[in-house]
């Protein structure tokens, strides 16, 4: 558990402790501005996290809402608890128990709301006084896993990448400090995968072990399962593109 105020911004990241291959260091909860605050992600349902975060809260002057990048459980666990701790202030998020549904180009209170599809399909990000709080769509370290539009994913990043931004605040890991650099790497580590799978098919792979064996020799076992996924959205952008072979084809369609 770790509670880290980030330098020159009035934001605070209090990270949950459930380390896990998925969750990194554990999922992060961030609290921002004051008179009031605003809550983004609450986090696993663990006492200890929801504690710490009502207190930075309630230090700040209680909350204006509580903010969802999307409904995996990690994120959202501990929403009602903490909701409740906090007097019941609104809750903004595309689907899940949603006071306010949001979608791209709306504002929750002081947040502005960006859609970013593609690790999942509710996925928003949002953006506060050059701080973009991205959940699972870029993470601090490492890769995030893919399951559906990879090609508006990489669409929605490029997008982020032209606002004036000063850090990314992930949902796991630390601060991004250079986040023109790190939405840079997201979209090439994309397009490298692409052009490594599209080589395997060239080389006349097909079956979804092999392919992983190929593309993605370097996930760790326990990452194989969320490298399937991906691969699934690859796939599914390359069969849009009329880019992956057809049944009985040796080569990828042109």
């Amino acid at each position: 558990m770790s509670i880290d105020p980030l330098d020159g911004l009035d934001i605070v990241r209090v990270r949950a402790e459930n380390p896990g291959p998925y969750t990194l260091s554990g999922t992060n909860t961030w609290v921002v501005g004051r008179d009031p605050a605003w809550v983004i992600d609450p986090g696993p349902e663990i006492d200890e996290h929801i504690d710490n975060v009502a207190a930075e809260v309630e230090q700040r002057g209680g909350a204006g809402g509580i903010a969802v990048t999307h409904d995996h459980g990690d994120h959202v666990e501990g929403l009602l608890a903490l909701r409740e701790r906090l007097g019941r202030p609104r809750v903004g998020a595309r689907r899940y128990v949603a006071d306010v549904r949001l979608g791209d180009g709306q504002r929750f209170g002081p947040l502005a709301v960006h859609s970013v599809p593609g690790h999942a399909p509710d996925h928003l990000a949002f953006v506060w006084n050059g701080a973009c709080f991205t959940g699972d769509a870029v993470l601090g370290e490492g890769s995030v896993f893919v399951s559906e539009d990879l090609g508006a994913y990489l669409e929605a990043l490029q997008r982020l990448r032209q606002l004036p931004l000063k850090v990314i605040c992930p949902g796991h890991g630390p601060p991004v400090w250079d986040p023109k650099g790190k939405l840079d790497e997201y979209v090439a580590h994309r397009r490298e995968r692409e052009q490594q799978l599209l080589a395997a098919l060239e080389e006349g792979l097909r079956g979804e072990d092999e392919l992983l064996d190929a593309v993605w020799a370097d996930a760790p076992p326990a990452l194989r399962g969320a490298a399937a996924v991906t691969l699934g959205a690859h796939r599914e952008k390359l069969e849009a593109e009329g880019r992956w072979p057809r049944p009985g084809d040796g080569t990828p369609a042109p």
